[in-house]
């Protein structure tokens, strides 16, 4: 697995571009990889055949681990490994690491189990997920190459066996009083891990299953990671848009010709925003460990939808923009994101995130914090509505939520409500005397 950024220290492989026997040339792509949200293609470092394909699709490896074998041009026929499977598990009480070696005669209890079809066939991920399920690979019925034992067949083999009757486990026995009662003082002892996700339910008539694609499952494992490590706190603002509102609909038709990109709201609350993290420079900061990181360049990333989920490419030296060059930035990221052509580079080193909601209807939310930043704002939709106004007078104004969830190890409510009320004053200020160039 390459190094296929400066922050990546894994990538799952999406899809396999070559075959075992197929002909490589140097540089000739052989696999996608799906690594921080986004796909890149990994090229052969030299020219030779495929022999033998280590990782499945939607396997994670962490960088410099194996992905495959290839035999280089020119090298002697017995280069090339004689079976590149790996052919035996490791021992049932043996924890899951990746095993990259296994010897090649299998444990006498594997032989014994399943006598009829010898060595089970199939990759060291596969076992790893069969063991941490406990899951005899030799009961599970082959459909790969030589009846190779897939990820899809071991889930299939789950699914059934779930879907059983389960007497054995009914019955096992209470555990006794005494160690209920001891389980607090021992827990007490013991680092606090994540509790296991709970069990799939049960298929029943009618359900239909979508596979994860690795940009899912990555969106998954970060959210879940951001919601465990970081203590989350969601404030919001009431804010007062209608010379935002005014000042945009002035704008728009000249800019937009000009400028051949749509006039949005996005970069009037991005130049606020960033103007408010020059004010609380806390803001700009990330967790480490043992010492909070203020970041002296303001990175925004952009929350953008793609089909296959959310994707957050980052602005660079956003505080460096006027309006007019927040419009041009964004809308080229954004494009870019949803065209599926953003690179890596695009998704790294933000400090900051910005997520519009609001451009779905969205009235109120609680965004869930870009790791490893410090806190999100979402500008959410703009609704007029009757106000009281100076003077105890009822006015229509166009009104909008700002939605800020914070990191509460790095930020408390104080610096948080002090960093809103700034973005507030900034967009009620905003007017026809406001400089967009």
């Amino acid at each position: 697995m390459p190094q296929l950024g400066e922050s990546v220290t894994e990538g799952t492989i999406g899809h396999w571009l070559k075959k075992v026997g197929d002909h490589v040339e140097k540089y000739e792509p052989i696999c996608e990889v799906a690594t921080d949200k986004v796909n890149a293609e990994v090229p052969a470092p030299f020219g030779g055949t495929l022999t033998a394909l280590l990782a499945e699709e939607g396997q994670t490896l962490k960088v410099g681990e194996p992905i495959c074998d290839i035999a280089e041009s020119g090298a002697p026929a017995e280069a090339a490994p004689a079976e590149p499977t790996p052919v035996a598990s490791a021992p049932a009480a043996a924890p899951a690491p990746a095993v990259t070696a296994a010897s090649a005669t299998p444990p006498a209890t594997v032989a014994s189990a399943a006598p009829a079809r010898g060595r089970v066939r199939t990759s060291p991920y596969v076992r790893r997920l069969a063991h941490e399920a406990g899951v005899d690979l030799s009961l599970v019925p082959g459909s790969g190459a030589e009846g190779r034992v897939t990820r899809e067949d071991l889930q299939r083999f789950q699914a059934s066996a779930s879907a059983a009757p389960m007497a054995p486990a009914a019955s096992a026995p209470v555990p006794s009083a005494p160690a209920s009662a001891a389980a607090p003082a021992a827990a007490a002892t013991q680092p606090y891990r994540a509790p296991a996700p709970a069990a799939a339910p049960a298929p029943i008539a009618g359900d239909s299953f979508m596979a994860l694609t690795p940009m899912r499952r990555t969106i998954a494992e970060h959210m879940v990671r951001s919601k465990h490590e970081s203590p989350h706190a969601t404030a919001w603002f009431e804010v007062d848009m209608s010379r935002v509102v005014a000042l945009r609909k002035a704008l728009r038709p000249e800019f937009e010709q000009r400028e051949g990109v749509p006039l949005t709201y996005l970069p009037f609350v991005t130049k606020a925003a960033v103007e408010a993290l020059r004010e609380y420079p806390q803001i700009n900061a990330s967790w480490g460990g043992d010492k909070i990181i203020i970041h002296g360049a303001i990175h925004v990333g952009l929350a953008v939808a793609v089909p296959d989920g959310l994707v957050v490419p980052v602005l660079r030296n956003a505080d460096g923009y006027s309006i007019a060059g927040l419009a041009r930035a964004a809308n080229d990221l954004i494009t870019r994101a949803r065209a599926g052509r953003l690179t890596l580079a695009d998704l790294e080193g933000g400090t900051f995130t910005v997520n519009n909601p609001g451009s779905y209807g969205s009235v109120f939310s609680a965004p869930v914090i870009n790791q490893p930043q410090a806190a999100i704002l979402s500008m959410e939709s703009i609704v007029k509505r009757p106000v009281v106004v100076e003077g105890d007078a009822i006015a229509v104004r166009s009104m909008m939520f700002l939605s800020f969830s914070f990191d509460h190890r790095i930020l408390d409510g104080a610096t948080a409500n002090q960093y809103l009320a700034s973005v507030k004053r900034r967009l009620e200020a905003m007017g026809p005397e406001t400089q967009v160039y």
